[in-house]
């Protein structure tokens, strides 16, 4: 097929015929193994490429170095690779994406597979948000990184730098080319045992010479927060492994890996029928497994003794002294050894009942070890036994096989499609639960009296408003009852430095409400602070939207650039290719944020302001902490209403870790009305400040708001402090904990302290550039918009 280059190349010269040559040489060489689809895009891709006037060079580095790229990780990666470059290009030059294109083929022969390879690219542009200095020399390096680290203990190694080195430009070059002391020990620490890439042409002969037949195998990254990979599986006739072991209780990481292929291949080859997975119990599944795994693994070491030896060295190796030992549930551990005593005839254990078991699936085994049904047979009548003499533990406990080579079994099972995945071991039917049912007023009216009541209800109807009675008194029932509505709670870990580990669930957040005042309040504090909030309408102007904005430069738009459009007809009358961008495309300039104003509301923002003691005339007109909190929320959130971000305004105290109390004056979705301002005059200051749990409740609120920024302003008197802990200490690391993992999901947060002595914990707890100390008290409603205002701005 004759290809004119020129309807996809228009940045090349035509008189130039080494160029040609190159791409008719590099079109010819993919025409041998990619199909009609994959050459249309990666001629596409060519046109894509020369549009972003990146030069003739990153053109052809891209036609040369694509095919080597498909022939690793197949041609379906080519549009992901193009779109991925076309994002980089508006943040990076094009002698950058050049050098990219021409390292895509050692990372597709590194990374191996296409999923993986997206991952790679992936974060590539993450990089370029965080640390895009650092791609060049990333890039030069990448050989030396790919043959030590996976795609999660690269992507480790990124971001630990990229966090690292934000503001300082010349350490991330140094960083990131490999130069520094810190960038050596992150790469040692991140590189795992063996990698899989390194191994696959081994494992491929391995299991030929076992089956006479090949076996296709994909790697996988599961990785990408923590080194424990994802475990192996079988999907669409292909062994999925992870994409490196690490030693296992002395076994080496090869050796794992052929006992990972060769069990799955053993499923693979001796799996004639599925089992049915109809009314069994998630933790029944688990068992059956068990059995199955073993039936198969009994007929693969009778037709290749040697396989046995290796499988049973998981059983039998015991942990060496430097490795952290897992401590294994007893029912797990009795399965472990049901598991050892089957394959091992030799073994006898000290419980009789698993000697029996064992010695009657063998027989079982002997005489028919096709029959699938055995292992269904052998796991529900091992699961009634663990019933009588152990504690079936949870589901998540018993998927979490500690043996590293046995994959997650979904190849043999067979699911009716009117089977629901939540019954499990602690499944209760639907007409024994308690439903908490969201109803509107109607529904909440109609259902509220019922003859049918027995006093056991199946479902709570929850009103997300208060109600009122029918005579208009102004008092909701609530309010009559002495009732205050409250949440469900919210859970959230809490972080212990002694330990170094996250307490589950350990903190509770409870959204309650206060009373409401008067909404003139809010309004007169315009007219009380009128100079400063002269001053804030100039910032509003400034940050204002600015409309309709036209760009010009674009082949497809909703206008067209006349002038761009003259300049292309004369080219046609020269012979000349003309430029095809002559349109002009209309966007409409916003600002994309979502931002929660947090308030500190401990019993500390009551103290007065001023010079007058307590009990001297006068002492009482005094303003307090929280008027001027109040006051600087006012002004704050009268200047984003006019700017029009998406914001909210949250308060938060606490009494203990059970009790984290969460107060809510004005939601996203909520206008800054009458209602919203009646609750903000009416807030109150109590109890304590356990910060880390409030942080973390209002970064989930954040997180449920589509926005491509995302920012928590936290405005607080004192540091963090609950009357359940006495370490100080302890709250601090938890708080910076909080604001690490909130960064972590893209929410960003910043301090404005009112504390004079915040020097020496609030550097540490928010970092260098994410606090203020206001150290006159009562400049605060003038601080917290300027300070709005250069944050987003």
């Amino acid at each position: 097929m004759s290809i004119d280059f020129s309807e996809y190349i228009s940045c090349l010269d035509e008189e130039d015929h080494e160029h040609v040559e190159a791409l008719e040489s590099s079109y010819h060489e993919a025409q041998r193994f990619m199909s009609p689809r994959g050459l249309q895009n990666y001629l596409e891709g060519m046109r894509a490429f020369c549009t972003l006037g990146g030069g003739q060079d990153l053109v052809l580095t891209y036609v040369q170095e694509m095919p080597g790229v498909c022939k690793e990780v197949g041609e379906d990666i080519i549009p992901d690779i193009v779109e991925a470059m076309m994002k980089l290009s508006s943040h990076t030059s094009g002698s950058v994406i050049t050098l990219i294109v021409s390292n895509m083929p050692l990372a597709a022969s590194r990374l191996g597979d296409a999923d993986v390879m997206r991952g790679f690219l992936k974060l590539l542009h993450q990089m370029t948000g965080k640390a895009p200095r650092g791609l060049r020399p990333m890039m030069e390096n990448l050989d030396e990184l790919l043959s030590k680290l996976t795609l999660g203990g690269l992507r480790r190694w990124v971001l630990w730098g990229a966090q690292a080195h934000q503001r300082d430009l010349d350490g991330q070059l140094a960083y990131f080319a490999l130069e520094t002391d810190s960038s050596r020990s992150i790469l040692q620490s991140e590189r795992r045992g063996t990698l899989f890439i390194d191994n696959q042409r081994k494992l491929n002969f391995y299991l030929r010479a076992l089956w006479a037949r090949a076996f296709f195998m994909r790697p996988t990254a599961g990785d990408f927060e923590s080194r424990q990979g994802i475990r192996p599986f079988i999907e669409d006739f292909q062994i999925h492994v992870p994409d490196a072991f690490d030693p296992f209780h002395g076994i080496d990481g090869m050796g794992i890996y052929r006992a990972t292929v060769a069990h799955a291949a053993a499923h693979m080859v001796y799996t004639n029928d599925r089992i049915s997975a109809e009314e069994l119990s998630q933790a029944q599944m688990r068992f059956i497994e068990m059995f199955e795994d073993a039936r198969v693994e009994y007929l693969a070491y009778t037709e290749f003794p040697g396989l046995r030896k290796l499988w049973l060295s998981f059983f039998t190796s015991e942990p060496q002294k430097d490795e952290e030992t897992v401590q294994v549930h007893e029912t797990m551990d009795l399965m472990m050894r049901t598991t050892r005593a089957i394959m091992d005839p030799d073994y006898s254990d000290e419980l009789p009942a698993i000697n029996d078991i064992a010695s009657d699936y063998r027989a079982k085994l002997e005489k028919d070890p096709y029959n699938p049904r055995l292992a269904w047979m052998a796991g529900v009548e091992f699961y009634n036994k663990m019933v009588e003499i152990a504690t079936i533990p949870s589901v998540r406990i018993l998927s979490e096989w500690p043996i590293p080579y046995r994959d997650d079994n979904r190849y043999f099972w067979e699911f009716s499609e009117n089977m629901f995945e939540t019954q499990g071991v602690d499944f209760l039917p639907s007409s024994e639960q308690n439903v908490r049912r969201y109803v509107s007023l109607m529904e909440f009216v109609n259902e509220i009296d019922c003859e049918m009541e027995d006093g056991n209800p199946q479902e709570t109807l929850v009103l997300s408003t208060e109600l009122f009675p029918y005579e208009d008194m102004g008092v909701s029932y609530n309010e009559m009852e002495g009732v205050e509505p409250v949440s469900d709670p919210y859970h959230y870990n809490e972080w212990d430095y002694h330990v170094q580990l996250a307490r589950p669930d350990w903190a509770t957040v409870i959204e309650r409400r206060q009373g409401k005042g008067d909404p003139d309040v809010m309004d007169e504090i315009l007219t009380k602070h009128k100079p400063v909030a002269s001053r804030i309408r100039h910032l509003i102007d400034a940050m204002q939207p600015q409309g309709i904005v036209r760009r010009r430069g674009y082949e497809e738009g909703e206008e067209l650039d006349l002038n761009a459009a003259v300049r292309a007809m004369i080219d046609i009358r020269r012979g000349i290719m003309p430029d095809p961008r002559i349109n002009i495309r209309i966007t409409r300039h916003l600002r994309d944020l979502s931002i929660v104003l947090l308030l500190d509301l401990s019993e500390s923002t009551n103290e007065k302001i001023g010079d007058i003691a307590e009990g001297e005339e006068g002492y009482e007109d005094q303003p307090s902490i929280l008027d001027l909190t109040r006051e600087s929320a006012g002004l704050l959130t009268w200047a984003i209403d006019s700017i029009g971000d998406n914001f909210a305004v949250h308060g938060f105290a606490s009494d203990g870790r059970h009790d984290v109390q969460y107060y809510r004056y004005k939601d996203f979705d909520q206008s800054y009305d009458d209602d919203a301002k009646a609750r903000m005059a009416g807030m109150k200051g109590n109890l304590s400040t356990r910060m880390g749990a409030a942080l973390r409740h209002a970064g989930w609120h954040l997180t449920q708001q589509n926005a491509q920024k995302r920012l928590v302003l936290l405005v607080t008197d004192g540091e963090p402090a609950d009357i359940d802990e006495r370490d100080p200490q302890y709250l601090r690391h938890d708080t910076k904990k909080a604001v690490e993992d909130l960064a972590m999901q893209g929410v960003y947060t910043y301090c404005l302290t009112l504390d004079p002595n915040a020097d020496q914990y609030v550097s540490r707890i928010f970092g260098e550039n994410n606090y203020s100390i206001v150290d006159d008290v009562e400049r605060l409603p003038e601080r917290l918009p300027n300070v709005f205002a250069a944050l987003t701005g």
